[in-house]
């Protein structure tokens, strides 16, 4: 992977299962979306996920397969939920926060970033529960998402000096840029 692209944040879909032993020949499997710069470190929390939630670690299971999963309409703006756990200095919180990216890597990374910035909370204590894109209106709960899907939105520019083209260069009076 290049070295620029090394920050930036992928979906995978990490499927693996405990390894195939006489007592349970076909172990089930377990999937997780996860969210990491590379391959190297999904596989790597998907280990520490399930060593968390289900009695498999990384010496007596295997990685089925790893795919990324790629947004399907990247250039459609979008209304994201996410779900997140996280460890502050004072103990562990749950929290649900919305974003309006393009896609849902765009939306974690604005989580990472707004997290670092509101909480100094870091990518190793900031667990991802659940993401979700908002398809309607009435599932927005946040008022800062909310003002920006209001009809007919509009983002006025004021003073702002009207470009005339026969106009002189040089001007006894200063420009008036209130309209």
């Amino acid at each position: 992977m290049p070295s620029q692209l090394m920050g930036r944040l992928q979906e995978y879909q990490v499927i693996g299962r405990h390894l195939p032993t006489d007592a349970n020949p076909e172990p089930s499997l377990y999937r997780m979306r996860i969210f990491a710069p590379n391959e190297v470190v999904a596989k790597s929390r998907f280990w520490y996920f399930l060593r968390g939630l289900k009695k498999v670690k990384k010496a007596t299971g295997e990685i089925v397969s790893v795919n990324v999963i790629s947004e399907k309409r990247p250039l459609k703006v979008k209304n994201f939920g996410v779900w997140i756990r996280y460890d502050s200095r004072s103990g562990t919180h749950n929290m649900y926060k919305e974003y309006r990216e393009l896609s849902r890597t765009d939306a974690v990374e604005a989580l990472y970033s707004d997290m670092s910035a509101r909480h100094r909370a870091r990518f190793r204590s900031i667990h991802i529960l659940r993401v979700v894109e908002l398809e309607k209106t009435e599932d927005v709960k946040r008022p800062y998402i909310k003002q920006l899907i209001t009809k007919n939105l509009s983002f006025p520019l004021p003073h702002r000096v009207p470009k005339i083209s026969n106009k002189k260069i040089f001007s006894a009076t200063r420009p008036s840029t209130f309209a």
